[in-house]
């Protein structure tokens, strides 16, 4: 026996009715116009998941008057809220030895020494700061060579979400973080503040800079001539074509000799005319050639 409900699914156990295709569609045709963001059919649950939980936070019932909200005017405050509830914050300290080791290797050798110029690196998606404090940490050890040797570095650390950012500055972080951070630096980088808290030490929260950026307005973001850009974990967001144009844009970013450092299987079968890629084991990494007109 077939029911039929005037075309409405059974509320979820949510208290809100399940999210129809059509719904679903306008949705997603709003996050990629607002933000550059692509959803995928697989990512629906996830995507419904965040929704409701903005939803109920705001006391929002219906699904269309929350959509109508974020397409008014002076939505932003908003958006930054759901964007936080939907995209995923999961991080840690030095979370993907293999790339650091082929920064150490690679990039930093030219750097080491009196006389050489500032490194600047680029954390793109830092989420909640844990990235771009491990870079602090390996760039200031590595570069510094001496007892009176002041390391000269910079890091710009980018994410979408305000409410990540947040976390960042203040670089407190729950004890348990700890354990991803090899013994000797934590001697010199992390500082007590109870049994359940530690925080970053000035030192390195002085280097970098924290700031908000939605990738599909990256023509906006001033800077460029990175020495090294880290982004991690940040293309799932995006489909195939938009993530090649995405890299092709911070390869434009880069310093000649600097490294673009990708998580293996953000993209596939992509080449840069600029940038070589660099093999090793674990990790997805570009370099962009001294002389432009290089080829292999």
């Amino acid at each position: 026996m077939t029911l039929q409900m005037a075309n409405r699914k059974l509320p979820s156990r949510t208290g809100l009715p399940e999210l129809s295709d059509a719904q679903f569609g306008q949705w997603r045709e709003l996050l990629e116009t607002r933000m550059g963001i692509s959803l995928s059919e697989q990512r629906k649950p996830l995507f419904v998941s965040g929704l409701r939980a903005r939803m109920r936070e705001i006391g929002c019932e219906d699904y269309q008057a929350y959509y109508q909200r974020l397409r008014a005017p002076h939505s932003m405050p908003e958006w930054a809220i759901l964007i936080d509830r939907l995209t995923v914050h999961e991080t840690r300290f030095f979370r993907d030895p293999d790339a650091l080791d082929l920064v150490e290797r690679v990039l930093l050798p030219g750097f080491a020494g009196p006389g050489g110029r500032s490194l600047q690196a680029w954390s793109l998606g830092c989420a909640s700061g844990e990235e771009a404090y491990t870079l602090a940490m390996l760039l200031d050890r590595a570069l510094t060579t001496g007892p009176d040797t002041v390391p000269r570095f910079g890091i710009t650390a980018t994410d979408i979400s305000r409410p990540a950012l947040d976390t960042a500055r203040q670089g407190e972080y729950a004890q348990r973080r700890l354990a991803g951070i090899p013994q000797e630096y934590r001697q010199t980088y992390c500082e007590t503040l109870s049994p359940q808290r530690f925080r970053i030490s000035e030192r390195l929260r002085r280097r970098i800079c924290f700031s908000p950026l939605n990738l599909s307005e990256l023509e906006r973001f001033p800077l460029d001539g990175f020495d090294l850009i880290y982004c991690q974990n940040v293309l799932i967001y995006f489909d195939r074509g938009e993530r090649h144009g995405l890299l092709d844009r911070l390869a434009g970013r880069l310093a000649p000799g600097g490294l673009l450092v990708l998580a293996p299987g953000d993209v596939l079968s992509w080449t840069h005319p600029a940038l070589e890629r660099i093999r090793c084991a674990g990790t997805l990494a570009y370099q962009r050639r001294v002389d432009p007109e290089a080829r292999d």
